[in-house]
């Protein structure tokens, strides 16, 4: 199946011209779209000449920091648009482990949108400080409490969808731009009644460049999942 991997970037020099051909390697079907935010660390100049050097890389750029949900959205219509079967979130820093990506292929065979899940048996965090580790734990606590989303890792962005789902998502109404961008994306697939499956990964804290987390990201997220279970009653989604 035509299959799509999204990799949205911001100053990610150090670690775009080795992650994109490991994506690569792991299945003949994989291209690769970089979404590049204007970084001024010279990232999108990087993947333009990757893009030449190589077929299956293709390159989106957007002038400003926009952030990673509307980075995602991008990514989402330009693959509608060019047709692809299957589109992953991916992020460029390798927490998430390209060698990872025949398992996600494996099982979507049989599911609408495969999550990769710290947070069930046989995932694992490596490399975080024990403070980052239980804000996300409990984050997924209280999104899973507050939405009745049936996940473990609803905020984990290593994920492969079905271009189904992507269809039935009207991707101009999804509100969230950080981390609840990923909890908005399942949620909304699962009220849309598709199949949802998470697998296990083990996730590793970057070793270069710089994380994106913010206390702004939080806030969103924190009420986020109230707005989501709203939508949820009031029939929005």
């Amino acid at each position: 199946m035509k299959t799509l991997v999204i990799i949205p970037t911001y100053n990610e020099r150090e670690n775009i011209e080795k992650i994109v051909p490991q994506v690569l390697e792991q299945d003949p079907s994989i291209q690769v779209l970089v979404v590049d935010d204007g970084s001024p660390d010279g990232t999108g100049a990087i993947a333009d000449r990757m893009a030449k050097e190589n077929d299956r890389i293709q390159v989106l750029h957007r002038r400003n920091k926009g952030g990673l949900g509307t980075a995602y959205l991008a990514g989402f219509k330009y693959a509608l648009e060019k047709s692809y079967d299957l589109v992953f979130e991916m992020d460029c820093d390798f927490s998430h482990d390209p060698k990872s990506v025949p398992r996600f292929l494996e099982a979507i065979s049989d599911f609408d949108l495969v999550l990769g899940s710290r947070y069930i048996n046989g995932g694992e965090v490596r490399n975080w400080p024990k403070s980052r580790y239980y804000l996300s734990y409990y984050a997924n606590v209280y999104s899973r409490v507050i939405t009745r989303l049936p996940v473990k890792d609803a905020t984990g962005g290593f994920k492969c969808f079905r271009r189904e789902v992507l269809e039935a998502i009207n991707l101009d109404q999804v509100k969230s731009n950080g981390y609840s961008f990923q909890i908005e994306m399942s949620f909304r697939a699962w009220k849309k009644g598709f199949k949802i499956k998470e697998i296990p990964i083990v996730f590793e804290d970057r070793k270069a460049g710089q994380s994106k987390m913010s206390k702004k990201i939080v806030r969103e997220a924190v009420w986020m999942v109230w707005r989501l279970r709203w939508w949820s009653i009031w029939g929005k989604l």
